[in-house]
């Protein structure tokens, strides 16, 4: 399984957007910087996946992932590649017997197929949005989660 986290927030960027000839597109921005990260793990050959929304960044929430991760697939041996955050490395990160993590190289996110499935959360679900509340960024994340089915899993994170 490949696992990585990503932000996502009431701060927003503004996208390219269609509009009729002639007009200027009104695309609302603001920049309140309240975030939830999601931490995720997907197998691309199956489209199995893990997914756990947290207040933080860091090994206290990598460790609450990780036991989830665990107990969601609690027969398998699960081979999770990390990419080098520091809670990934962190001397308190207790590691659940039935997971061994290994690194990708650094400054390589292409190598992660994870990194697909953010852009196509933000692409589809996040795009020229203002929220009112870090609530509703939670909502609409988890709803965008829970509409990843295995098939589109596969066909987003999937190689030859």
């Amino acid at each position: 399984m490949f696992q990585d986290e990503a932000g996502f927030g009431r701060i927003n960027k503004p996208k390219y957007c269609r509009c009729e000839k002639g007009t200027r597109p009104f695309v609302p921005c603001h920049h309140i910087r309240e975030y939830r990260y999601v931490y995720g793990a997907v197998e691309p050959l199956t489209g199995e996946n893990c997914f756990v929304v947290m207040p933080y960044c860091n090994t206290d929430c990598m460790n609450m992932f990780l036991e989830d991760l665990s107990n969601t697939f609690p027969r398998d041996k699960i081979i999770l590649a990390c990419d080098g955050a520091a809670w990934h490395k962190s001397k308190t990160l207790k590691i659940p017997e039935n997971i061994e993590l290994i690194s990708i190289p650094p400054y390589t996110p292409e190598m992660n197929p994870i990194e697909q499935i953010w852009k196509e959360i933000r692409k589809l679900c996040f795009k020229n949005e203002v929220f009112q509340t870090l609530q509703k960024v939670v909502d609409r994340l988890c709803d965008s989660i829970c509409s990843l089915s295995k098939e589109t899993i596969k066909s987003i994170t999937g190689r030859d």
